[in-house]
């Protein structure tokens, strides 16, 4: 192993925060020099995700990758160990994506810029440090980094809703997010505790905690249960499981651009991989035992988010519940317990957190022209925002699962893993597809089609800025949903490993 492959994921966690660190020392009129450091250091990460996804092989037989361990407080077992696997890696080339093209977006924050960008390094930095710790307690340490500068973010920089019927502050979507997730992150560290302590290894340590699942004497059927009970609820919270979603369509609205991209590109995320990597690989007895719950509550997600959507007329309330509903086929794929299934849900968060971006890219730069976001207000843009509908139309086809995107492939293996298991909450799950189909084509034409009003006349297309991150984001869509292959040799594996120790 070369000593670029050696430290890879250390430098993933180390530079958003390097980048933070300088940015502290840049005088803060120099708001110019804080964007290039920022947008350099954007670019820097997506190198290094792009190089820590090509160096993972998926023919080396090893489940974790690239590891180092680093000792911190020997007498708890606990290391700064890092590594990723086949789930892991694709989620870290993800993030790398979307970082990029939300440092760039966030070119567009006047007011204050040199702390904005300090605070969204330590998210980036706390979402990489989740992906990547083989450790428990630098697992959730990362967790919560990732999640509480989400308040200030939204709170400072973030926009209020008003409407007719209501006017929702920013501070309202900004305290939500935080007091709903900090609340179900109780329940993960209880699972932690709970998990190191019942093993008898006296560590921290994913692998170690693993090789001590099948002792007679450790991890009973109800110690599982419970526990996996509560993964689910904590994790699922997150990744905006049903009926605790309500915080992720109200923190979406309030949120500017460049969060709401990495809100719902990678934070979201977070949780499903949370089930996958403490529920499915820690507590197997538990996941088969409340698997048809997770099944169900998944596919409630997947047609409640779509019907949600459907009500919607502000652009980020209907992509917020559109998120809501396809974290619903990572449930389903989960659950499922199939290979098929579980690469599905994989590729899934990937598909999700690209499309989504994108969405979120396209209706930054709608509300920063019109300041609105009521489609029922909004409508012919299509003749002064060329580039913008065409980007808003490849997103919206995406998340629809047309053939040739992302999407399609990843919904599609979603689906076979639940009929093969679940038929009946299976063709559910296509229903919740179809239903996407008719909110997002009815957003497209309300939107960007029709009759122009005479106010938006003087409307202008996306800038330099805004068609690069578009660009940067639309580039996997179309490679994936057509050469969806360097993905799934490197999920395969990973999917492999933790199916081997479900027994199935």
């Amino acid at each position: 192993m070369s000593y670029s492959e050696r430290h890879v994921l250390e430098t993933l966690i180390y530079l958003p925060m390097l980048a933070a660190l300088v940015l502290v020392f840049v005088p803060r009129p120099q708001k110019t020099l804080i964007r290039w450091i920022s947008i350099g250091s954007g670019l820097a990460l997506l190198v290094m995700s792009l190089y820590a996804f090509v160096a993972f092989d998926y023919d080396g037989g090893s489940r974790f990758q690239l590891q180092r361990s680093y000792p911190w407080l020997d007498q708890l077992g606990i290391a700064f160990a890092l590594g990723i696997d086949g789930i892991a890696a694709p989620m870290v080339l993800l993030t790398g994506i979307v970082s990029l093209a939300g440092t760039i977006v966030a070119a567009n924050i006047q007011r204050d810029n040199k702390d904005y960008y300090i605070l969204l390094f330590l998210l980036i930095a706390g979402v990489y440090g989740t992906f990547v710790s083989m450790d428990l307690f630098f697992f959730f340490f990362f967790y919560e980094l990732a999640i509480v500068p989400m308040y200030l973010l939204i709170g400072i920089w973030g926009s209020s809703s008003k409407f007719k019927d209501f006017d929702r502050p920013k501070e309202y979507g900004a305290l939500k997010l935080v007091m709903v997730i900090v609340a179900a992150s109780l329940l993960i560290w209880i699972v932690i505790i709970g998990v190191h302590v019942e093993s008898g290894t006296g560590s921290f340590n994913i692998e170690i905690i693993m090789a001590s699942i099948d002792h007679p004497s450790r991890f009973s059927g109800t110690f599982q249960s419970v526990m996996f009970l509560m993964t689910m609820v904590g994790f699922g919270t997150l990744a905006g499981m049903w009926p605790f979603h309500t915080w992720s369509p109200d923190g979406h609205v309030a949120a500017p651009t460049s969060v709401s991209m990495l809100h719902a590109g990678v934070l979201m995320k977070l949780g499903g991989f949370g089930i996958i990597r403490i529920g499915m690989m820690l507590l197997p007895d538990g996941l088969q035992e409340w698997a048809l719950l997770l099944f169900i509550i998944g596919t409630i997600n997947v047609i409640y988010g779509a019907v949600s959507a459907l009500a919607q007329h502000d652009l980020k309330y209907v992509i917020g519940y559109s998120s809501v509903s396809h974290m619903g086929y990572v449930f389903m794929g989960i659950a499922s317990m199939t290979a098929v299934g579980l690469t599905g849900a994989t590729l899934q968060m990937f598909a999700h957190g690209i499309m989504t971006a994108l969405f979120f890219t396209i209706v930054g730069g709608i509300y920063e022209r019109t300041h609105t976001r009521d489609t029922l207000v909004l409508n012919g843009l299509a003749s002064k925002m060329k580039w913008g509908t065409a980007f808003f139309v490849i997103a919206g086809l995406a998340s629809l699962g047309l053939p040739g995107l992302a999407g399609f492939v990843a919904e599609l293996l979603v689906f076979i893993g639940a009929f093969q298991t679940q038929p009946i909450l299976g063709a559910l799950g296509v229903l919740g597809a179809a239903i996407t189909a008719v909110y997002i084509l009815r957003l497209i034409g309300r939107t960007f089609y029709g009759d122009r009003d005479p106010k938006w006349d003087n409307l202008t297309d996306l800038t330099r800025r805004e068609f690069i991150a578009a660009t940067i984001l639309l580039i996997p869509l179309f490679y994936v949903g057509l050469y969806p292959q360097p993905l799934l040799r490197v999920i395969r594996p990973g999917v492999d490993a933790i199916l081997a120790g479900l027994g199935l």
